[in-house]
């Protein structure tokens, strides 16, 4: 079976694309649903003053808008109907995630199956709405109090109409957007999810380069500064790529048996444990629970008490009270969700049923423990990892005033998401292969 997969890894090319008539029908779906997805980040909201909207964004770029906005593919700084991308979306199944966690019956629910995975799906759009309606209207409100340096509104007609029409206008593109992704994952290639941010995340970097590049020109960016960002881009990329694809594979042995005259089992298998098993969920998550002070600013009009003013300035991005907590969320939700997607004493338990065992440690208890100890060695090294890649974008910010967020979240979310979706497209490829080998089979087997 090795050899054949092999031999399929080997006759992977151009040609077999060419042949994979289903692949490429999927690969021109999600090509053309991210172009949708582009072309709505352009439609701009009723009643906004783009010129006041860009002047305010150009003056906190660097800040916590630049974050948003970066997230957003750009949607946010021309304020169009897709402003809060996809996020909604994330943080409700985020959520649904922890109660799965921690509920009895959400825990329930989830081993009930199918019938349990689309109750939960349900309940996660419920979420996205809810969350997105609060999100729209503190934008709203947040717009009707921007003003740039001669005193101009964004908004040129405030009050309860624009309200509502920002919230529903808003509401329905976070809707949208997420049936646009559940049908590019069902119809396309890959995670429809994940491709719709980091369509936003690839669509702003030609813009920052062309930034970065500028302020080379006029010297506010040393030659030598831009160089090393480039040679630090490709070192990042390729650490991500290393420890994205590293494992610790546990080896699993299973006893021999007899049935008749024949012996059965006694091979010998392997249970893989990935490096960062929480992916990019701790710094996604990390990063909307520092942003809730500004949120609730939004929602207030700047009008909120004093000490939440001052709270939001101490933890803005690139103060040292920030990076600790940003760090210190990384490490906390790295554990957690982990703890949420990997249970040793349901594996361990699993081994026990099926015959394996680990060897050198008793099946049951001493299984689970040992699953533990090498999963927690593991997250320690993951959470560092994702600490010190998200902390570069930082740093950059506060030594060389680089005007766009490099590394972290980002970064991440592009690697990973390409790595993810060349493997699919490979999975096509070597399926489509295999078909071809069986009919092949099939029809030397007539002819015999």
């Amino acid at each position: 079976m090795a050899s054949a997969a092999e031999q399929l890894a080997a006759n992977f090319n151009i040609g077999a694309f060419s042949k994979a008539a289903e692949l490429k029908k999927r690969i021109w779906f999600t090509l053309g649903a991210l172009v949708v997805y582009r072309l709505g980040t352009y439609i701009p909201l009723p009643g906004i003053d783009a010129q006041i909207l860009q002047d305010v964004f150009s003056q906190q770029a660097g800040g916590i808008l630049g974050m948003f906005d970066m997230f957003a593919g750009g949607a946010l700084g021309r304020m169009s109907i897709f402003a809060l991308n996809i996020m909604p979306y994330i943080s409700a199944a985020i959520i649904m995630q922890l109660l799965t966690a921690v509920s009895p019956h959400f825990q329930a629910m989830k081993k009930d199956g199918e019938a349990g995975r689309k109750k939960i799906n349900q309940y996660t759009r419920y979420g996205t709405v809810l969350l997105a309606t609060f999100q729209a209207y503190g934008l709203a409100v947040g717009m009707e109090g921007m003003t740039d340096s001669t005193g101009a509104t964004a908004v040129i007609n405030a009050g309860l109409f624009f309200r509502a029409t920002t919230v529903i206008t808003i509401v329905g593109g976070t809707i949208f957007l997420m049936w646009l992704g559940e049908q590019i994952t069902q119809r396309g290639v890959g995670n429809g999810i994940s491709l719709i941010i980091f369509a936003g995340i690839i669509a702003e970097l030609p813009a920052a380069l062309a930034q970065t590049m500028e302020m080379g020109r006029t010297g506010a960016l040393p030659t030598i500064a831009i160089i090393g960002i480039l040679l630090l881009a490709v070192v990042v990329i390729t650490a991500i790529v290393f420890v994205e694809r590293s494992q610790r594979r546990v080896v699993v042995q299973y006893p021999k048996r007899q049935q008749g005259n024949k012996m059965f089992g006694g091979e010998s298998s392997h249970l893989p444990l990935k490096l960062n098993t929480s992916g990019v969920i701790p710094p996604i998550f990390a990063s909307s629970m520092l942003l809730l002070p500004f949120s609730i600013i939004s929602f207030s009009g700047g009008r909120g008490p004093e000490w939440l003013t001052t709270a939001s300035a101490m933890i803005g991005p690139g103060q040292p009270l920030f990076l600790v907590l940003f760090v210190g969320l990384i490490v906390f939700f790295a554990f957690f969700y982990t703890a949420i997607v990997f249970n040793p004493e349901e594996t361990a338990e699993n081994l026990k049923r099926y015959g394996g065992f680990v060897p050198g440690i008793r099946p049951g208890k001493n299984t689970a423990d040992y699953l533990d100890y090498v999963l927690t060695r593991l997250t320690v090294v993951g959470a560092a990892y994702l600490a010190i890649v998200c902390i570069i974008p930082e740093w950059l910010r506060n030594e060389f005033a680089v005007p766009f967020y490099f590394g972290g979240t980002s970064l991440l979310i592009v690697v990973t998401v390409t790595m993810d979706t060349v493997a699919q497209v490979h999975s096509h490829l070597l399926a489509h292969q295999y078909e071809g080998l069986i009919k092949k089979s099939r029809l030397r087997g007539r002819r015999g």
